[in-house]
């Protein structure tokens, strides 16, 4: 099992999540392939969009429904800096996880971070589980609370 799946399962386990990881046979690295894989409907997909906040230079999280897309204006004004594209190695770094199966929980380090509401209109949300291949489900509501993200409007129109 690699080292980000271990600590995605360890996160969650500590948060007294019983999840059961998924490995799809085919690449989940996006919300349309993460959707058609689950079998379930794309705003079901908690996305984790990560953001370099010019400012601080530290990574900024928003997770967001598969369908929507970070409103950079909004999501400047909430984490209070301007933001800009994060790179690969930022992202590793500062998450543990790689571009393609970060995780909304088990990251290194604690990072700010942001929810969408319409992920709450679910009873249940896929999230990426730490590589592009494995996912888990959960309730939204369990998901806002162990990732102490701000729930906040960030998404385009």
């Amino acid at each position: 099992m690699s080292k980000s799946l271990k600590r995605v399962e360890t996160a969650l386990a500590d948060a007294g999540q019983t999840v059961r990881i998924v490995e799809m046979p085919g690449s989940t690295r996006t919300a349309e392939e993460a959707a058609a894989a689950a079998g379930c409907a794309i705003d079901q997909i908690a996305k984790s969009i990560i953001f370099r906040g010019e400012d601080t230079g530290h990574v900024v999280l928003f997770i967001t429904a598969g369908g929507n897309r970070v409103d950079p204006a909004r999501a400047s004004a909430l984490a209070g800096q301007p933001l800009g594209r994060a790179d690969a190695d930022l992202v590793r770094a500062e998450t543990g996880f790689a571009i393609g199966g970060v995780a909304p929980v088990g990251l290194i380090a604690p990072v700010q971070a942001f929810f969408d509401p319409r992920l709450l209109e679910f009873d249940v949300v896929w999230a990426a589980a730490g590589t592009p291949r494995h996912v888990f489900a959960i309730d939204p509501r369990k998901l806002l609370e162990i990732t102490a993200a701000t729930r906040a409007d960030f998404v385009q129109g």
